[in-house]
């Protein structure tokens, strides 16, 4: 896929959420993949978004739901993406994903296998030092690092409530998890 096609896909792509506002919309394993997102949602990025953005340098930003292409069959969209903010600055449509330091994702009924199974492969061999799903429907985190060819070695799941500390290359970051919301709405997962 060249350029000119990537870049008509992707607006594509645009007009496509345009038409259906409350879905995020990416490519994953070459299929458009929409998924509808509830107000919980985007609270859980802003509460996340203010805490890291507390803890960072300047020489760091956010891009949230903004493409990052891995290859012709899967352009993702993560929530939250910390990336240089000299890149940021260039308010581009998509971004190469060497450049995400940490990836976040807030898992939705739609995006359950895509977040905790297709996502961490591809972070993690792109080396992506460490991935963060928030997950309103169980009210959990689950924190993976030590990325390699074949997924994450490490990786650790906490319930909602403490404090979680992701130790990355950026330093030790922490997200107070007792008041990320949970989806009251949400079915049994356990």
């Amino acid at each position: 896929m060249t350029v000119s096609d990537l870049d008509r896909l992707h607006s594509q792509l645009s007009r496509l959420e345009g038409m259906f506002p409350g879905y995020h919309t990416e490519i994953v394993e070459g299929s458009i993949m929409m998924s509808p997102v509830k107000p919980h949602h985007a609270q859980t990025i802003r509460l996340v978004w203010n805490a890291l953005e507390a803890q960072l340098g300047a020489e760091w930003d956010f891009a949230s739901d903004v493409a990052f292409t891995f290859d012709e069959d899967n352009e993702f969209c993560p929530d939250l993406a910390v990336i240089p903010a000299e890149e940021v600055a260039k308010n581009a449509g998509a971004y190469s994903p060497d450049l995400i330091e940490l990836a976040v994702e807030v898992v939705s009924q739609g995006s359950i296998r895509r977040d905790y199974e297709v996502k961490p492969l591809w972070y993690a061999s792109r080396g992506i030092a460490n991935y963060l799903v928030l997950d309103p429907l169980r009210g959990q985190a689950v924190t993976m690092w030590n990325p390699g060819p074949d997924g994450y070695r490490g990786r650790d799941t906490l319930a909602y409530g403490p404090d979680l500390t992701v130790d990355s290359p950026l330093g030790k970051l922490t997200v107070a998890t007792g008041h990320l919301p949970v989806d009251p709405k949400a079915p049994d997962r356990s």
